[in-house]
């Protein structure tokens, strides 16, 4: 599993496929539902990754473990940045809430965030570095800081 921001994503985003905010301007009405699948080491996730997939997936058998993952709950609606006095680099970005996995026993990899409401589409793979391995306990995706240089969605 390889991290990355899905290259389908960016093209995505000029294409008003994902609505991260609290009031779209498209017309549906309401802000998409994003959600975080985990996957095993066996995975073959990476930025050419372009929608959700059961191959892979942390298994659901006895492990409280639904497959497709949890909904994930925006932190930071999109914001932006710009350098002292308007000049340097502009970012904008926006975050998730940690999402938990309670009463877990199961081994996992990494995980994808994928947009739900729109076809399953790949937002972003992330990598734990590692297997990590819970048994008979939480399991927790920790989002990083909700800034302009740590963000989980950071375009700039």
């Amino acid at each position: 599993i390889s991290q990355a921001m899905c290259t389908s994503f960016k093209v995505e985003i000029l294409d008003a496929y994902h609505n991260f905010g609290t009031a779209p301007t498209r017309g549906t009405g309401a802000a998409d539902t994003f959600k975080i699948a985990l996957y095993t080491s066996s995975a073959t996730l990476d930025s050419t990754t372009t929608a959700y997939t059961t191959s892979n997936e942390v298994s659901s058998s006895g492990t409280n473990y639904t497959a497709g993952g949890n909904t994930l709950t925006v932190a930071q609606i999109p914001t932006s940045t710009t350098g002292a006095g308007g000049s340097g680099t502009t970012t904008a970005w926006m975050n998730f809430n940690n999402v938990v996995w309670t009463s877990t026993s199961f081994s996992s990899a990494g995980a994808m965030i994928y947009n739900f409401t729109q076809g399953n589409r790949c937002v972003a793979i992330l990598s734990f570095g590692g297997t990590v391995t819970t048994t008979s306990g939480n399991f927790t995706v920790v989002m990083p800081t909700s800034n302009n240089t740590n963000a989980i969605l950071r375009i700039a």
